[in-house]
């Protein structure tokens, strides 16, 4: 038996945002967290997974089915995604949680962490990087080279990151039989990060990833203080996040579970069932239900 999916919307500061629920509020919690260029359309197969569960997963601003206001109407960043986030888990009323992170989502995950370090009671990351390691070079070297100087040609380079193929890659690559691939994923993908605007908000947040890595010391202060227990899920093969990045939360972690497995960047598509077993197991180990 699987758990019951709600979808849901809220209002945020005056944005409406997205989101999918299950469980009762007396239950422990798990948000879900999702990246770029997705939604928490990646984790439709997971929630009903995680029954015995409150189960939060958000739509970014920007993003899937929340509100996608232009950069002129608002000011992208991480640190505006989680004020966002944080806005709705207290209208939720959620205090302490489970993260579970990938992509983008990680950068909100740790800022949530570190603004309340008691609330995060323990973190879940596929493929959601917190380590200097974790970058793959030669996939990030046009963003680097954007962060560095807005100029017409460094723009078009990452601009080539918003069509259709550039973002079917992100789901194939790693990936040894994309027949077991939606092709729902990337197609609905595409679709919103083609709305009127959005690749300018895309872009503002490719500029702002420059703030992340500075947050990584606090981050790893943050575990080692804590002792925060980390299951870390990674598609091998990642063109974005290579897999030391995940073998590096065990530096300052003694609950660190790595599990480098073969897939790519979004390893729920390709292994979805070995990880949501990963994932009841942790969770059963670190937040019981009972």
């Amino acid at each position: 038996m699987s758990a019951t999916v709600h979808h849901r919307y809220a209002t945020v500061d005056g944005r409406r945002i997205f989101y999918r629920e299950t469980g009762s509020a007396d239950l422990p919690t798990v948000v879900l967290l999702h990246g770029f260029p997705t939604s928490s359309f990646m984790f439709r197969n997971l929630i009903p997974q995680l029954e015995g569960y409150r189960v939060i997963a958000p739509d970014h601003l920007g993003f899937g089915l929340s509100d996608a206001p232009g950069t002129e109407d608002f000011d992208y960043g991480f640190d505006a995604l989680t004020d966002l986030t944080a806005g709705l888990l207290t209208q939720l009323g959620v205090g302490r949680y489970t993260i579970v992170v990938q992509d983008y989502g990680a950068p909100i995950g740790w800022r949530l962490a570190l603004r309340d370090p008691d609330a995060v009671v323990a973190v879940i990351t596929q493929n959601g990087n917190g380590y200097e390691e974790g970058f793959v070079a030669d996939t990030w070297r046009p963003i680097w080279a954007y962060q560095r100087e807005q100029s017409p040609e460094n723009e078009a380079a990452l601009r080539g990151a918003f069509t259709l193929e550039a973002i079917r890659d992100q789901y194939t690559t790693g990936v040894a039989d994309v027949s077991v691939l939606t092709p729902d994923t990337w197609t609905l993908d595409h679709a919103h990060i083609s709305r009127p605007g959005n690749a300018e908000v895309q872009l503002k947040l490719f500029l702002d990833y420059a703030t992340n890595p500075p947050l990584y010391p606090a981050l790893h202060a943050w575990l080692r203080g804590r002792q925060v227990p980390v299951l870390a899920t990674w598609g091998r093969d990642d063109p974005f996040f290579g897999p030391d990045g995940a073998r590096a939360f065990a530096r300052d972690t003694d609950h660190a579970e790595i599990h480098v497995m073969e897939g790519g960047h979004f390893l729920l598509e390709s292994a979805g069932d070995e990880v949501a077993a990963l994932i009841r197991t942790f969770l059963a180990k670190h937040l019981p239900t009972a």
